[in-house]
């Protein structure tokens, strides 16, 4: 009962080279150079800093999470750029910046801190029933 397939080996086959013999390939720059860093983290620190700036000014809003999506979950007309929901039983406040739309919405890595930071201080904005220009002086003048 010989068998002319062979067994098949219970331990996996070590990784092989690739064909010209340089080895396996790694990270094209260490984790500490601003290059590693991927859209999707420049972004949360972008909505990190702007949030910051506003909790010098509010301290309540340490009691807001600020999230950040890719898109909106709804199909609407008119894509928005941030949302806010309000706290209810056991779940905080909530406000919700989305990445995708604002990075089509602008050009360079300024723009969109800008374009953040309106996004952010018009959310709070709507969460404490005030003003924007009363939420930061500065809204709009920038």
């Amino acid at each position: 009962m010989d068998s002319s397939v062979p067994p098949s080996p219970s331990e996996p086959r070590p990784r092989r080279r690739d064909r010209h013999g340089r080895g396996m390939r790694g990270p094209v720059a260490p984790p500490q150079v601003p290059l590693s860093t991927s859209r999707a983290d420049n972004f949360r620190d972008l909505v990190q800093d702007s949030v910051e700036r506003l909790e010098r000014r509010w301290p309540q809003l340490t009691e807001v999470d600020f999230v950040v999506l890719e898109v909106p979950e709804t199909a609407e007309e008119t894509v928005p750029l941030g949302d806010a929901v309000s706290a209810e039983k056991g779940r905080p406040a909530r406000i919700t910046v989305y990445r995708r739309p604002v990075e089509l919405r602008t050009k360079s890595r300024d723009e969109r801190a800008l374009l953040v930071h309106e996004i952010v201080v018009e959310q709070v904005a709507e969460l404490l029933g005030l003003a924007p220009e009363s939420v930061d002086p500065r809204y709009g003048q920038e």
